[in-house]
């Protein structure tokens, strides 16, 4: 019994004597599998943080990007007139982004009115534009493309917007009478001009009516007024489509004044728009809102 024990005792102690280099083999596979992961996880996060760099930049792209220059022809004589008011269709062509920083004067029901600064990023050829703001309540960007709203930061309304404007109208008249022009050239809707003039505000204005056509885009019903005698269109009618519950359309006109050209060759914009309200008989009554641009760049 004794010869199997001291037989066992060197035995034990090789035993023993590995153990510490297993562990230290094991401890060191772990460390190389941490590592692994490690150094995974560090991977996946830079193609995700590139992806969604790549993914923004896709975004911005697919907004400026401009229109297949040799298919575009105004399809009316209206529509002729009202870009060659602009500026000329070569103009609006080689325009793929405009971008207007502006002073905004919110107008407060008891008589007060809010100024704030507001930039416009505006892309007449996809029929969009993003809003973007430094509020008291947080900084917001909002977006409005090929009829659908999105908020792409902070909150999806402000204090100041009167009531009477939901934030999509807001986007939805400034987009409207800064590209009112190449909105004649959008595919997917149609408009009607109505054959007798109206006088509005001193001025008399050929209505041209707009409806959308492609049922797979939300766009309001509109009013471009086409000035009989310059052929601007500078005054709007939109019946917006608003995504509150009650699934009302308020009813705003838009008025542009004080038309410059961005630059040598470029299309002209108005660099002063206001925003009214309407009464039951659907006239204009008081000015909701007032926006002056004193900055207005084109990227090509």
């Amino acid at each position: 019994m004794r010869n199997r024990i001291s037989e066992r005792v060197p035995i034990l102690s090789r035993v023993a004597g590995i153990l510490p280099a297993i562990r230290g083999r094991d401890a060191l596979d772990t460390k190389l599998k941490m590592g692994s992961q490690t150094i995974c996880l560090v991977l996946v996060a830079v193609f995700v943080l590139t992806g969604c760099e790549q993914e923004r930049k896709e975004d911005a792209d697919v907004l400026a990007r401009g229109p297949e220059v040799e298919a575009i022809s105004p399809p009316s004589e209206e529509a002729a007139r009202a870009i060659e008011a602009t500026g000329g269709l070569n103009a609006w062509k080689k325009t793929a982004k405009l971008q207007l920083d502006c002073v905004v004067t919110f107008y407060q029901p008891d008589g007060s009115f809010y100024l704030t600064e507001q930039r416009y990023e505006v892309h007449p050829w996809s029929n969009s534009i993003q809003i973007s703001a430094d509020e008291p309540q947080g900084a917001f960007v909002w977006q409005l493309s090929q009829g659908q709203f999105d908020v792409l930061k902070g909150a999806g309304q402000i204090d100041a917007l009167p009531k009477a404007v939901p934030s999509r109208c807001f986007a939805e008249v400034i987009l409207n009478i800064i590209t009112a022009p190449a909105r004649f050239l959008d595919g997917s809707v149609e408009f009607s001009k109505q054959s007798t003039p109206v006088k509005m505000q001193g001025k008399w204005y050929y209505p041209i009516d707009r409806q959308g056509k492609d049922l797979t885009v939300s766009i309001s019903d509109a009013v471009f007024y086409q000035d009989r005698d310059s052929s601007l269109v500078d005054m709007i009618r939109l019946a917006c489509l608003n995504t509150g519950a009650a699934r009302e359309k308020p009813i705003q006109y838009v008025r542009g004044y004080d038309y410059q050209k961005v630059e040598k060759a470029a299309p002209l914009v108005p660099t002063r728009i206001e925003i009214f309200e309407t009464d039951a008989r659907d006239r204009t009554q008081k000015r909701l809102v007032k926006i002056d641009c004193h900055t207005v760049k084109r990227a090509q």
